[in-house]
């Protein structure tokens, strides 16, 4: 096979993409898991709100929160289900202005993810199915897919590395890569730190690695297996 057919800008730009769409896969996945959902399982592992929410509580306001970033509508329609929930016994807001704020700002990007989810997975397809449709193209098509599952893993096997050696670091540069200056840091005594704690992200981190991780491992051997395939 001509070599400038494996190593052509199609080929490479698969191979790049895979990891990414990867990741917003994992990432929606996560954000709809609700059988049960993350929260659900994540407060049973962590220690409970130093402020009195009760387990029940933590969850409800949890899964509220959820839905209003699983909502269809715009961040700035959809926001008005944040707006609504109280703290218990009481007519106070659970969230003050500048956790709404935050807030509109996380689905806004959520949903700008989504978007950029469906580009990369028509970029994805589309390009495999070119490549895979034509018995000239097709070695290198499978090239691509075991590739570009070798590359999502080793770049999450160094993800999953820097979170476990300096989680703080990841942290930090991920809010100021995503949202405005200021705008996502809160006092303890506010409800998205007591219903979302470090913890809570530090396991959810974890966790969007392992399965970014995993489905790398599992698309390299689907590569792995059709080449040998294509070789027998």
């Amino acid at each position: 096979m001509n070599k400038n057919k494996l190593f052509s800008p199609l080929r490479w730009l698969i191979i790049i993409v895979i990891p990414f769409f990867l990741t917003l896969i994992a990432l929606r996945l996560l954000i709809s898991w609700n059988a049960p959902s993350y929260p659900a399982w994540e407060y049973g592992r962590i220690e409970p709100d130093r402020y009195g929410f009760t387990l029940a509580q933590r969850r409800e306001y949890a899964e509220a929160t959820l839905s209003y970033l699983r909502d269809p509508r715009p961040a700035d329609e959809a926001i008005v289900m944040l707006e609504e929930l109280r703290l218990p016994d009481s007519d106070e807001p659970l969230y003050i202005p500048s956790e709404i704020g935050h807030m509109l700002d996380v689905k806004v990007v959520a949903d700008q993810f989504r978007a950029l989810m469906w580009v990369l997975g028509a970029i994805v397809v589309g390009g495999l199915a070119f490549l895979l449709a034509r018995p000239q193209t097709r070695p290198s098509g499978i090239d691509v897919i075991f590739h570009g599952g070798l590359l999502t893993g080793g770049i999450l096997l160094a993800m999953g590395l820097l979170i476990l050696l300096a989680w703080n670091f990841v942290f930090v540069q991920f809010h100021q890569l995503l949202f405005p200056p200021g705008s996502w840091t809160f006092r303890y005594t506010d409800s998205l730190i007591r219903l979302f704690p470090e913890q809570f992200w530090f396991d959810f981190g974890a966790l969007w690695v392992g399965t970014i991780f995993t489905m790398g491992i599992v698309v390299a051997a689907v590569g792995y297996f059709l080449r040998m395939k294509g070789e027998r």
